[in-house]
C-alpha cells in the first residue's frame, strides 16, 4: 500500500513541464561570412494610449420618489418596498450632498399621540434602510405627522391604507 502512494506522488511530481520559449534571436551575416553578429528583434514604440473623449453624461437624481405603504399598526417595512428602496438609495447615491427629509404618515386609528410615535417609527425604519444602503444618515431628517396630512378618506380600508406611508422629499 505504501509502495502504491509513493508511485502515485512520484507519477505526480513527475510530469512533464511545459516549456516557455521566447522568440529566436535574429542572425545577421555581414560582408565577411567569418563574423556573425546575433540582434534581437527590434522593440517597438510602446503605442500612446487613445485619448479618452468626454465621459458619457451622467443622467441626474431623479427625485420623484414614490410612497413607502405600511400595514396597519406596524413600522416593519413590507417585502414589496424593498424595490421602491432601493430604486430610492440609487437615485440618492448620484448626489451624496443632496438632503432629504423622510416624513412618517399614519391613517386615523389609534390615539393622536399613538399616531404621532407610530409615523415618526415608519421614517425611521425607512431611514435604515437607506443608511444600511449607503446613504449618509446626516443627509435624512426624519419627521412624523401622525394622521394630520391624509392623502385619501380615511373612510374606507383602501383609503386608511394609502395614509399609512411616509413620504422622502428633496431638501433645496
Amino acid at each position: 500500500m505504501a509502495c502504491i502512494g509513493l508511485m502515485t506522488m512520484f507519477n505526480q511530481s513527475c510530469k512533464p513541464k511545459q516549456v516557455v520559449l521566447q522568440p529566436a534571436a535574429e542572425v545577421v551575416e555581414r560582408d565577411n561570412p567569418d563574423e556573425r553578429i546575433v540582434s534581437e528583434t527590434p522593440k517597438q514604440e510602446p503605442q500612446r494610449a487613445p485619448q479618452q473623449s468626454e465621459p458619457a453624461p451622467v443622467e441626474p437624481p431623479n427625485y420623484n420618489f414614490k410612497n413607502i405603504q405600511f400595514e396597519y399598526d406596524s413600522s416593519v417595512l413590507k417585502t414589496d418596498s424593498y424595490a421602491i428602496l432601493d430604486r430610492i438609495a440609487r437615485e440618492m447615491l448620484k448626489d451624496l450632498d443632496a438632503k432629504f427629509l423622510v416624513n412618517g404618515h399614519a391613517s386615523i386609528e389609534g390615539t393622536a399621540e399613538y399616531n404621532m410615535e407610530l409615523s415618526i417609527d415608519r421614517a425611521n425604519a425607512v431611514k435604515l434602510y437607506l443608511v444600511n444602503a449607503g446613504i449618509p444618515g446626516n443627509n435624512l431628517s426624519v419627521k412624523g405627522y401622525g394622521s394630520t396630512q391624509p392623502v385619501a378618506s380615511n373612510d374606507t380600508e383602501s383609503g386608511r391604507a394609502l395614509n399609512r406611508r411616509v413620504e422622502i422629499e428633496h431638501v433645496d
